[in-house]
């Protein structure tokens, strides 16, 4: 664990100043005092959502992407169901990887015409029921178009499919790579062609291509190469369909800043370039087409913080170290255990006195009987003894549903959308 420590008062600042604090230097969380909000949620440890600041991203977004380029969520990266009911009015699309999340999105009041369906290894019984309900299939191999061949001629129903395409280049700095080189997820695009033959030949209703090649990428210009890349193959694949193509998902990995040197994707310049391929490229052979940007942690992730709460204050060897009452078992991302390879500390602070000067080096650690559980590796912190807060920012993806909440038995967090 060793490393420079982190100014981690420095490193949160512009957090706090997004969040607010209140006139007795509480941070504020859509516009709550935080121990009000414990205290209204009933305890520690929870997540808190920011209901105002997801709103405020939806309409960033648009704003950038303007009218040609549809937005959608993945609903993988928080699903939980107040904030997918927030999300499904305001955005065009939902893609769900399971089908517990194409439960949840049906329940948010989402037109299943809107609702895609993408993942490897969907089973049988998760085929038959996005038959049932009418959603968009992303194929993912040949034997998944003949099972959900089955499934649609058990139900009297035509499956509506797209292609998932793993695509025969990679997208530089993403934080995790999802296209390119062997994949467990799409189909090769050299054999696609091979699989639309597959699909006309089964009679599905063939709408078009999703290509998601990496997420969390802060570059706007490698986003550009991305989307000009995408937008070619895929336009190329639509060719060999031989009808107009309803649908072309661009998928997303836009990224949001964690650490200290990461800096704000430049949303308008990806939105400008993005607009002028659809009108020069996809519009003249497809004025139809569904064209769509699939989002998840750009729209909600900066709007979550997870907050837990001082239990211990103890020092070993001349370190000092604050124990919570949670920690990876539900924030697994910000111990470093989710897709780090050299550890950083998120951004955090004590949310009961952000605003206050740094008083000494700690590290936060959570209640789990094992050392990776970890949230604040020799941070600088705020003033901090048993009973403060402590609270975790960028939190709103990839968080409760993305740890392993069951290990060692402890209690589950709690969620709010405020």
């Amino acid at each position: 664990m060793a490393g420079t420590p982190v100014p981690a008062t420095e490193q949160a600042r512009p957090h706090v100043e997004r969040f607010g604090v209140d006139p007795f230097g509480q941070l504020l969380v859509g516009g709550v005092p935080l121990e009000r909000l414990a205290a209204r949620v009933g305890g520690t440890p929870f997540f808190a959502y920011d209901r105002a600041a997801i709103t405020a991203a939806v309409a960033r977004v648009r704003a950038a992407l303007g009218r040609s380029v549809e937005l959608g969520y993945a609903v993988k990266a928080n699903p939980m169901p107040a904030v997918l009911g927030h999300l499904a009015g305001r955005v065009d699309w939902l893609d769900v990887a399971s089908g517990g999340e194409l439960a949840l999105a049906l329940d948010a009041g989402a037109d299943p015409a809107r609702i895609s369906f993408a993942g490897p290894g969907k089973t049988d019984a998760e085929l038959r029921r996005a038959v049932a309900a009418g959603v968009l299939v992303e194929l993912e191999s040949p034997h998944e178009a003949l099972r959900l061949a089955a499934a649609g001629e058990s139900l009297g129903l035509r499956p509506r499919v797209a292609v998932r395409v793993n695509p025969d280049f990679a997208v530089k700095g993403s934080g995790m790579r999802m296209g390119g080189g062997p994949q467990q997820f799409g189909v090769d695009v050299e054999q696609v062609p091979q699989l639309l033959d597959l699909v006309a030949d089964l009679q599905l209703a063939m709408e078009g291509f999703h290509l998601f090649a990496g997420s969390q990428n802060l570059q706007a210009e490698i986003l550009v190469e991305a989307h000009r890349r995408t937008v070619e193959l895929l336009l190329g694949l639509a060719e060999k369909v031989g009808t107009a193509t309803s649908y072309l998902n661009l998928g997303g990995g836009f990224g949001i800043p964690y650490f200290p040197q990461d800096r704000p994707l430049d949303l308008d310049r990806v939105g400008t370039e993005l607009a002028g391929l659809v009108a020069d490229f996809v519009r003249p052979a497809h004025p139809e087409a569904h064209v769509v940007i699939e989002l998840g942690r750009f729209l909600v992730g900066e709007a979550g913080v997870y907050v837990t709460r001082v239990v211990d204050r103890k020092t070993s060897r001349g370190q000092t170290y604050l124990v919570v009452d949670g920690g990876m078992h539900h924030q697994l991302a910000a111990s470093g255990n989710f897709g780090q390879v050299i550890r950083r500390n998120y951004p955090l602070t004590v949310g009961t006195r952000p605003a206050e000067a740094a008083a000494g080096e700690v590290t936060v650690v959570g209640c789990l009987c094992t050392p990776l559980d970890l949230l604040g590796d020799r941070v600088d912190l705020p003033p901090a003894d048993i009973g403060d807060l402590v609270v975790v920012f960028q939190a709103g993806a990839y968080g409760r549903t993305a740890s392993p909440e069951a290990f060692l038995g402890h209690p589950a967090p709690a969620e709010v959308l405020v």
